[in-house]
């Protein structure tokens, strides 16, 4: 029998004002109504109705607002925990003992589907730290509107596709890393000018592949990392911007 692994949703706000919020009456991002339900709502039933995922904790700096969420009632498997104000901290603080693994993703990737979380969890099979991501090609084949943050590597460009397998406290030290860099999670040149200065020479002259650069990344923590690449363009369009939601509504629609 295949051991379902746990999932954790990060649902908190980041610090300031949220234009997404400006005149809605919604108190926090993870609650915005997308299609008739809450963003949270589409990711949590997405992970459910995956028969690789295992329980579901949500993390938010006030989890109890979306525990009372009216479309998360009745789903099996669901906690909701108070998370701190910096992601990398909340999620070392939940990770649980040992290292088994753990499935990570946000309350904004709400087009994930269980067709990609057993392609992303396929391909990270065997890693200490894992990362979807979808090359620029594979998105603006379908959705050439659709604007992303892109790291340029040999051989393509790359976006975030919002999923992370965790080898349980075995990655404490990357992600107390990360708590000292989240600042800048949009831009790439100084993420990844922080792991070194051959790294970044590497990446501007793209001397290496996005895997090769990810699993050196990895080395600098003693981890085996890689990148999972999505064959589903949608896998990467999160609710960031007014015209993300936009395209999302429609991609839904069309679900239908």
């Amino acid at each position: 029998m295949t051991i379902k692994i746990p999932a954790i949703v990060m649902a908190g706000s980041r610090p300031g004002p949220d234009p997404l919020l400006s005149g809605t009456g919604v108190s926090t991002k993870a609650l915005l109504p997308i299609a008739g339900q809450a963003m949270l709502v589409h990711v949590v039933r997405a992970l459910r109705a995956s028969p690789l995922v295992g329980p579901i904790t949500i993390l938010a700096q006030n989890s109890a607002e979306l525990a009372a969420e009216p479309g998360l009632a009745g789903l099996a498997d669901l906690n909701f925990s108070d998370s701190g104000q910096g992601i990398s901290s909340s999620l070392a603080a939940a990770l649980p003992p040992g290292d088994d693994p753990l499935l990570v993703t946000t309350a904004d990737n709400v087009l994930l589907t269980p067709a990609m979380v057993a392609e992303f969890l396929g391909g990270a099979e065997g890693s200490d730290v894992a990362v979807a991501m979808v090359e620029r090609d594979v998105l603006l084949a379908r959705y050439p509107q659709s604007q992303r943050t892109w790291l340029k590597f040999r051989g393509g460009w790359w976006s975030g596709a919002n999923m992370f397998r965790l080898r349980g406290r075995r990655v404490l030290p990357l992600l107390d890393f990360w708590g000292r860099i989240e600042r800048d999670r949009k831009k790439g040149l100084k993420i990844i000018a922080a792991f070194g200065p051959w790294l970044l020479i590497g990446a501007l002259l793209r001397l290496f592949t996005i895997q090769q650069g990810v699993a050196r990344a990895g080395l600098r923590f003693g981890l085996k990392a890689t990148v999972v690449p999505m064959s589903d363009p949608e896998a990467c369009i999160d609710a960031d911007k007014p015209v993300d939601i936009e395209l999302i509504e429609k991609i839904m629609a069309g679900r239908v």
